[in-house]
């Protein structure tokens, strides 16, 4: 509050000196004008924090006097003080950009309150902010340390975002530091959790299981169309539930937000696998049995989801013989969206539209190879602030919007998300043995099995083995693979790059959204 210069502007400026005073005795320092004209010359000449404006004052009008103040200085709030509560006058004043309106007669706590709204605002938010994440983080860290199920994991995830969200709106950099420590923390304690339960819940030894990729259109995608209704399935790969946060305010202006939910992905959290999964309905090893010439393993040449609108339509014959039709599109380039959009009232008579865009993917991996957009993108709330841009002003969002005008319900979804790494663990392997970063599948893999969740029977985790002695492993946390061979110039490459295909809450918890038209 130290040295918050406001203008007051108004022609019977006299009459408002005990307010005058009650602010100077609050800390603020207020300059005074009783014409458009003086308060003009006084923001051309002074940089001020606030400004109070008369709307009904000889001379230059307040709305006029507003005009030229926004040419001045755009970014200085105004308020706008009336007699009249007459709608037009406030439609061109809210039009004209200002932050607040009173009504006369004014008294001194709705001013103050107004200063505190518009000035104070982001000192207050993030004082209370810091109090109640101070609050929260022991509770928080021993639930991250507690025995947890399924469920509650994704509510711990969620709060999680919701911290990182909020602090990333206060001006508090002291949090951030910690909450790192709490999310560093809690993906250690997390890949624990999957590393007990995982193999269970696909041999149905646990009481309580997660939905999974497999189980995806049966489970929440098929009830909707049981009952009758128009699905758009639209899966922009690699999206985390942070990045849905921060696009979910564009998508509720068109649409009304059903459910806000998660579901976990199957191993490995890369797409061949999770993505394959999603549109077959069956784990790996079961599409590797019942689609021998589909399925590629890693080591294959050849594109490993090239066979995805084949799968989804081979599932819904399962499900629905010939009573549901299916149209699927996938957009590796974002300005395809484009077209699918001029084509919607072709397609749109299908009960199920699946949609792929594949951009959130491209960036991750764009931000690994290319130096400028990992320089654009240099930490977490950064690169949401691309997601969400990119997002804004894309061809996918204007095929959005105009799926809104139609009567089907929109399902938003991913495949896996991504983490970005920190910590190297060393693996050797042969020539054969997968790249992926977050995974690897090969025969006599060395590594220490402390620093990984193994899989030595494939089988019992429904993936397909590329040979007898096949092993899977995978990191957890934000660790990521290194051979031993130019540890250094490797693990420098890919520190703090964004990987997929291991074990983390930003991997593994995927968003799942089913929301209707307004």
């Amino acid at each position: 509050m130290d040295n918050v210069q406001i203008l007051w502007t108004d022609d019977e400026i006299d009459l408002l000196k005990p307010h005058i005073i009650f602010l100077e005795h609050k800390g603020y320092q207020v300059d005074t004008a009783s014409n458009g004209k003086d308060a003009l010359d006084m923001v051309s000449n002074k940089a001020y924090d606030l400004i109070f404006l008369d709307e009904n004052m000889p001379g230059l009008s307040g709305l006029e006097t507003l005009e030229q103040i926004k040419s001045i200085a755009p970014s200085v709030p105004v308020v706008m003080i009336t007699k009249s509560e007459e709608e037009n006058i406030m439609d061109q004043a809210i039009g004209a950009r200002i932050n607040d309106y009173l009504i006369k007669p004014v008294n001194p706590k709705q001013i103050l309150l107004t200063i505190k709204k518009n000035i104070d605002n982001e000192r207050l938010y993030t004082e209370k902010t810091s109090m109640d994440y101070q609050a929260e983080f022991r509770k928080l860290g021993m639930r991250i340390n507690d025995p947890m199920n399924h469920t509650e994991w994704m509510e711990i995830y969620r709060q999680i975002v919701d911290w990182e969200l909020r602090i990333e709106e206060s001006e508090d950099n002291t949090l951030d530091e910690i909450l790192k420590m709490q999310k560093q923390e809690a993906g250690n304690s997390f890949g624990k959790f999957i590393s007990r339960n995982y193999e269970k819940w696909l041999a149905s030894e646990a009481e309580e299981r997660p939905v999974m990729s497999h189980q995806l259109m049966k489970k929440r995608v098929f009830p909707l169309l049981n009952e009758g209704k128009k699905v758009v399935f639209l899966l922009i790969d690699n999206l985390r539930y942070d990045q849905w946060k921060v696009i979910e305010p564009l998508l509720s202006r068109h649409y009304r937000i059903k459910t806000d939910s998660m579901y976990y992905t199957i191993l490995p959290t890369a797409t061949q696998y999770a993505r394959n999964a999603i549109f077959s309905g069956l784990m790996p090893s079961e599409i590797h049995k019942k689609y021998p010439d589909l399925w590629k393993n890693d080591h294959e040449e050849g594109g490993k989801n090239l066979h995805e609108e084949e799968m989804l339509k081979s599932l819904i014959q399962r499900f629905f013989g010939k009573d549901k039709s299916v149209h699927y599109e996938k957009a590796f380039d974002i300005s395809y969206c484009t077209k699918i959009k001029d084509k919607l009232n072709n397609i749109m008579h299908h009960d199920l539209n699946a949609m792929v865009v594949n951009f959130v993917d491209m960036l991750s991996h764009a931000r690994t190879d290319m130096k400028m957009i990992k320089d654009l993108t240099g930490n977490e709330s950064a690169y949401r602030s691309l997601t969400k841009s990119w997002f804004q002003y894309s061809p996918l969002f204007d095929l959005v919007q105009a799926l809104s005008e139609y009567d089907a319900e929109m399902i938003l979804t991913s495949d896996h998300g991504s983490i970005m790494v920190q910590h190297p663990v060393k693996v050797i392997g042969d020539r054969n043995t997968t790249t992926n970063l977050r995974y690897k599948q090969g025969k006599n893999l060395d590594y220490n099995p402390k620093d990984v969740y193994e899989i030595r029977d494939p089988k019992k985790a429904y993936l397909p083995k590329s040979n007898i002695s096949s092993t899977y492993i995978f990191t957890t946390g934000d660790d990521y693979f290194v051979y031993p061979n130019n540890y250094k110039h490797y693990m420098q490459m890919y520190k703090g790059t964004l990987q997929h295909g291991g074990i983390s809450p930003e991997e593994m918890l995927v968003p799942f959204i089913h929301m209707s038209p307004k």
